[in-house]
């Protein structure tokens, strides 16, 4: 039912019991087939360089604002400046079975007033890409957000990154449009397709990635029995 003021306008739904959310802590984040670690440079710089390396080209840096780095030492230096901040919040991702980073993830444009946060710079290397860690991940991240009191949860990517774009949708994530010219990177335009899930949304997506990630929903190698969309439908 359409909620309206003493004048007959319509008006959104009241919050009585609002209360902003405290900025997300930087701390472990566990789950059954990966950890997020805050970025710890000196820690988690050696395998995450190697772990890049595997990739067979550099095409997995085509949509970031930085990157590809040439040598260790570039690449150690911006993750020493990444690590400093919590807007970006980084994250490594440590996958279980072998204890060793695999990728990054960060929180990132908090606005607190209104309970939102995305998630972005996400770089999975090859030990990662199309893992049930990967998912995992996402999964962790949400969770930690809204059970913290956000509202609303962001994806924001180049609207010509058809990947992202597929994995925003997988994840559950709403379409809500494209922003035209919305940046400029790698001296290059970029307009910006915008995703979201909303504290609405979460209860029965929650429900989705729990029954997916459960072990009865992978086979003896580790291969899913039902893909994540039979479980959100």
């Amino acid at each position: 039912m359409q909620n309206t003021n003493a004048w007959g306008q319509p008006i959104g739904q009241p919050l009585p019991h609002w209360q902003p959310p405290a900025h997300l802590p930087r701390e472990i984040i566990t789950g059954r087939f990966c950890r997020l670690e805050p970025l710890h440079p000196e820690q988690h710089a050696p395998a995450l360089y190697a772990a890049n390396q595997l990739d067979p080209d550099d095409r997995s840096w085509t949509y970031l604002p930085y990157g590809p780095f040439a040598t260790f030492e570039a690449y150690k230096t911006w993750l020493q400046q990444s690590a400093t901040t919590s807007d970006p919040l980084f994250f490594t991702i440590i996958a279980q079975h072998t204890g060793q980073p695999a990728g990054l993830a960060s929180y990132l444009r908090f606005d607190t007033a209104v309970g939102a946060v995305e998630v972005g710079h996400l770089k999975y290397s090859a030990l990662l890409q199309k893992t049930p860690a990967a998912t995992e991940a996402m999964f962790l991240m949400m969770q930690t957000a809204f059970a913290n009191g956000y509202r609303r949860y962001e994806w924001k990517c180049d609207a010509l990154n058809e990947p992202s774009c597929a994995a925003a949708l997988r994840l559950g994530f709403r379409f809500e449009g494209i922003f035209r010219q919305a940046r400029v990177y790698k001296g290059r335009n970029r307009d910006t397709a915008w995703y979201a899930i909303t504290d609405t949304d979460w209860p029965a997506l929650q429900t989705a990635f729990t029954a997916w990630l459960a072990q009865e929903n992978f086979d003896e190698a580790g291969r899913q029995r039902q893909r994540l969309e039979a479980f959100r439908a």
